[in-house]
């Protein structure tokens, strides 16, 4: 009899018709996946296999618009979820409302952030305080009546394939001799499989992401720390012998895990590698040869994606592997990707009310790190000879010096690219920038000409922890003496000042945090929550709650 082993993730709902969602799951075997649903809405898949792994990907169909459903998750006809006696209540798929075709009649609630290291097993006290996402389940877990979230945004870090919990550890040693590269960091599929089954099998996040809609996106850690920073970092990994394996794991592990639950119906039908893996007994070759082409090539292989809530349009944007690293042409983004951005910003404008662009790194950083990353990226083209170059590659890897501003003609396309959508009668309410990756929050604003309202909107982490000096570092960073600093940078690496500038208007926050974004109409609010453990429980306290869209 087959058994589920992980899941179910509730992962996309339609918001067009609102009659459709997909439902991704891992079994033991191969088997019949099937999801039913309490109105009579379902479907069912047969499984495919990577690696010995068995996955599907349910499409279900036939739900009523305006309502939440409870659905039970099948494999060959037996009931596997939900688990018996989980105490938990049963997960649903919320279908939004319409107004009229493609039209929701209320606003879309986004949660997002990112940076979230597994709990602890219980009993365990972990070393970064209570975390965010299991807090949030368990108090939605807790009151079936609060309002949900429509959708998570995960922005990148989901699992760390180089920082591993001592069970894990334990499990590799047992595996293979950690002696021997890459140590006690994950090597394979086998062991990146590892990872997803010690963050998601935690029964408040299980639950929590069975019933709320997550979209998710890589950053380093999810394959490895600093990956893709430079050409010089690229061509010593590539010099090793275990990195191939590593980085070919990780990005077949993230197609399979998180990146096909990005994807609509139309787009899975549209999706040759999908199909293919699907009528193959075993897909593994099938996606191996993919995912060399994709680090090969990044430019045949796509992982950004858009999505349309209504009138809210979200572009999640790959900062990781679309990136140029030659340092006579670094870019954040590869020419056919950064056209992506621009088309799909640019297409209907003026049939949206907010225009959201997920960045797994923040566009706006505090002034003196945008000072400090522009100077070294001017170091590290030669513009101060060989000898600065080799001291500015030195500091890139040790300081982390890669986020927009390390890549200036990036930097400046992005701002002209939201100044262009962003001004004018056809304009939407808001242009929000979502990031995480810097383990702390903030709220920035641009001092730009447009019509819309624009933010930058950085929450990190969900789980994790930061140094204090690290927390001196980004308070300076704000400050005026900083920028004072940032200029000193600027006139040794010749940079000029950025093409605009912007003030801090909330933060910055430490700790264990979420926020959410509710959208209605052309009216914007955010909430800012953090963990916090009071009298032996954790708990989400409010530390933001302010309308974007009023008046200043």
């Amino acid at each position: 009899m087959a058994g589920l082993r992980l899941g179910p993730l509730l992962r996309y709902v339609d918001w067009d018709t609102g009659g459709s969602a997909t439902i991704w799951v891992e079994a033991d075997r191969p088997c019949t996946a099937q999801v039913r649903c309490a109105d009579g809405a379902g479907g069912s898949v047969r499984t495919f296999q990577i690696e010995g792994h068995h996955y599907a990907l349910v499409p279900v169909t036939g739900l009523t618009p305006g309502t939440s459903t409870a659905y039970e998750v099948l494999l060959d006809g037996v009931r596997v979820w939900p688990l018996p006696d989980s105490g938990f209540p049963p997960s649903t798929i919320a279908s939004p409302a319409l107004s009229g075709p493609g039209r929701p009649a209320s606003g879309l609630r986004v949660t997002f952030g990112s940076c979230r290291q597994s709990v602890p097993p219980p009993g365990r006290h972990g070393p970064h305080g209570p975390d965010a996402l299991d807090t949030l389940a368990a108090q939605l877990a807790a009151d079936p009546e609060a309002v949900r979230p429509d959708v998570l945004l995960l922005l990148g870090d989901q699992v760390y394939a180089d920082a591993l919990s001592q069970d894990t550890r334990q499990w590799l040693a047992a595996r293979r001799d950690l002696r021997e590269a890459p140590g006690a960091q994950v090597a394979d599929y086998e062991e990146y499989t590892r990872l997803y089954y010690e963050s998601w099998l935690d029964p408040e996040i299980r639950w929590l992401l069975s019933t709320v809609p997550s979209l998710q996106i890589f950053d380093d850690h999810d394959v490895i720390d600093d990956w893709n920073t430079s050409a010089a970092w690229l061509a010593e990994m590539r010099a090793t012998p275990w990195w191939r394996e590593r980085v070919l794991s990780g990005l077949m592990s993230y197609w399979v895990y998180q990146h096909l639950g990005n994807l609509s119906p139309a787009e899975l039908a549209s999706d040759e590698l999908y199909g293919a893996v699907r009528e193959s007994p075993d897909g593994t070759d099938l996606l191996r040869a993919f995912a060399a082409r994709a680090d090969a090539d990044p430019g045949t292989v796509r992982w950004s994606y858009r999505r349309d809530f209504g009138r809210n349009r979200l572009l999640m944007v790959d900062t990781r592997a679309a990136r140029v690293l030659a340092e006579d042409g670094r870019a954040m983004l590869d020419p056919v990707e950064q056209q992506w951005l621009r088309e799909n910003a640019l297409a209907g404008h003026g049939s949206y009310d907010h225009l959201l662009i997920g960045s797994s790194l923040p566009w706006l950083m505090p002034p003196l790190i945008h000072d400090a990353e522009t100077w070294n990226a001017a170091l590290c083209r030669g513009e101060r000879g060989p000898r600065w170059a080799r001291i500015g590659e030195n500091l890139r890897r040790r300081s982390d010096l890669e986020h927009w501003a390390a890549f200036p003609a990036s930097f400046a396309a992005l701002t002209d690219l939201i100044e262009e959508v962003g001004t004018g009668p056809r304009a939407p309410a808001t242009v929000c920038v979502l990031s995480g990756d810097v383990h702390h929050a903030y709220v920035a604003e641009p001092r730009i000409p447009s019509t819309a309202r624009v933010f930058q909107l950085t929450c990190s982490p969900v789980h994790n922890s930061i140094h204090t000096a690290v927390k001196w570092g980004f308070r300076l960073g704000w400050s005026r003496t900083g920028r004072w600093l940032g200029r000193g940078f600027s006139r040794h690496g010749r940079t000029g000042r950025p093409p605009l500038s912007w003030r801090r208007t909330g933060g910055p926050w430490f700790g264990n945090q979420l926020m959410t974004l509710a959208l209605v109409g052309r009216t914007a609010r955010l909430r800012l929550d953090q963990a916090r453990k009071e009298r032996k429980r954790a708990r989400l306290v409010t530390v933001l709650d302010r309308d974007l869209t009023a008046a200043e």
